[in-house]
């Protein structure tokens, strides 16, 4: 079956392969302006393939994930972006563990705009010097997409302890460690923010209370992530949790954020990291004043702000009614 058509002509669609469809859809999926991540098969020269008979490799069809999104919340660039920080690029005999014509990496583009950005995004690829290997992954106009079976569709939700198992065990999870965060981005963090704030964000040294940057900031407006500028948080949720840190009772989108146990002498913490760039930010604290006691506790040092009269010139309009 192919994809249906969606109900605004606002939304767009991207398509990419990168091994294992299962492994292709957690990465994208709730990223603000996602509309639906969906596995699939697309590429071949057969109609409405089924998983086995794309295992023969005889169909000539990829294993890919179709994405719908909208562009002004989450352009297609930052698509890229995700796509090229979870695959092997240099690979093409397939993915990691899984081997075959099915399971190479690929971006299927749809439009000419997608195919300017695709081309820029893995020339830049290769000059970054991030591979030693040629960058191989190729770039193809979009075929039709079918939706692969029911079974395969959200299995990072449905078997969750079986697909954490099959990332780590195809070798996955170690490659894209290797691969990114790696030393030599570590110094160029250090290099761009300095000393202080680079141990905050990559080290997790907090600073200290009532001497850094935001702890009592009142003009109205948005804070990004430092290294990025994701939109993290907002002034209007903002408070005073006499704390000496902002504090705020929620982030400004629920994707761009990630919360995870964290082991401490004093017992187990929820950390908070920004989820694209890894960036420590702080820690989620259950004394807020809210019904559900949210307290986000962020470090000043892992934040810009952007007062309310910048936000529409730096591309954060729709952001205004989350200020003071």
């Amino acid at each position: 079956m192919q994809l249906q058509k969606w109900e605004s002509d606002a939304f767009k669609r991207a398509t990419f392969a990168g091994g294992c469809f299962w492994c292709m859809v957690k990465p994208f999926d709730t990223l603000p302006g996602i509309v639906s991540v969906q596995s699939g098969y697309t590429g071949g020269h057969t109609d409405n393939p089924t998983y086995e008979d794309v295992g023969t490799e005889q169909t000539g069809h990829y294993e890919a994930v179709q994405i719908v999104y909208d562009p002004a919340r989450f352009p297609y660039t930052r698509l890229l972006d995700v796509f090229w920080g979870q695959i092997d690029p240099t690979d093409d005999g397939g993915q990691f563990g899984d081997r075959g014509a099915s399971y190479r990496s690929a971006i299927f583009v749809h439009d000419e705009q997608q195919r300017r950005e695709a081309e820029a995004s893995k020339r830049a690829l290769e000059k970054s010097g991030r591979f030693k290997r040629p960058i191989v992954t190729a770039i193809l106009p979009a075929q039709p997409f079918y939706i692969a079976e029911e079974e395969h569709q959200d299995y990072y939700k449905r078997r969750i302890m079986h697909y954490r198992r099959y990332r780590e065990a195809s070798g996955r999870d170690a490659y894209l460690a290797r691969h990114w965060q790696t030393e030599r981005d570590m110094d160029m963090w250090r290099k761009s923010l300095g000393e202080a704030q680079y141990r905050v964000i990559a080290v997790r040294e907090e600073e200290a209370p009532y001497a850094n940057a935001y702890w009592n900031q009142n003009e109205p407006g948005i804070y990004v992530d430092v290294l990025t500028g994701d939109p993290l948080f907002g002034t209007a949720d903002q408070y005073d949790a006499s704390t000496g840190y902002p504090a705020f009772t929620r982030p400004l989108e629920e994707g761009l954020v990630v919360r995870e146990a964290e082991l401490h002498p004093e017992g187990a913490r929820t950390a908070v990291r920004s989820r694209l760039s890894g960036a420590w930010l702080g820690h989620l604290l259950t004394d807020g004043p809210g019904g559900d006691k949210r307290h986000y506790h962020i470090q000043s040092a892992a934040l810009r702000f952007v007062p309310l009269t910048r936000m529409e010139a730096e591309g954060y309009a729709r952001y205004s009614d989350r200020t003071r």
